[in-house]
């Protein structure tokens, strides 16, 4: 089965992101793979206070994850699976579409103020061209009934 990799992300984006691959997903009969990186940065203290700190991390994920499953499943009948790793986040989405055959998209989300489209989409454009997927950019401020018509 085709996965969409979509990321998982405290940005506002995020949002578009997930619902586009969902809408796909139900639309071809695939999968969604929702990608969350914890950046190794945010644990660079005593190993005690990290360890804590990673798993308040985990816990977040968990718990935004399943607000965003809940909708897939409920309203476009997929059952996405969480996966979440630690590091550079483009390091990581990247090894993770190596070691998953059957991602078959990625979708990112494009922030839509005038700094850009943002970090990760800007440094995942750079990698495109040695990528064994498409890249989907979803601009962050497409309606929900936009979203609809083209997927």
């Amino acid at each position: 089965m085709r996965k969409f990799l979509v990321v998982l992300d405290d940005s506002r984006e995020c949002l578009n992101a997930m619902r586009f691959a969902a809408m796909r997903a139900a639309h071809t009969g695939g999968g969604v793979c929702v990608l969350s990186v914890i950046p190794p940065d945010e644990f660079n203290h005593w190993i005690g206070v990290g360890e804590v700190m990673r798993e308040e991390a985990r816990e977040r994920i968990h718990a935004h994850f399943e607000v965003f499953a809940k909708w897939m499943r409920d309203r476009q009948g997929v059952d996405p699976e969480l996966v979440i790793r630690e590091g550079d986040p483009v390091q990581q989405i990247i090894e993770h579409i190596g070691e998953d055959p059957e991602i078959g998209v990625v979708v990112l989300g494009a922030g839509t103020d005038k700094k850009g489209p943002g970090p990760l989409v800007t440094h995942m454009s750079r990698s495109a061209g040695s990528l064994p997927v498409p890249i989907t950019i979803v601009p962050g401020d497409l309606s929900k009934e936009k979203l609809e018509a083209i997927t």
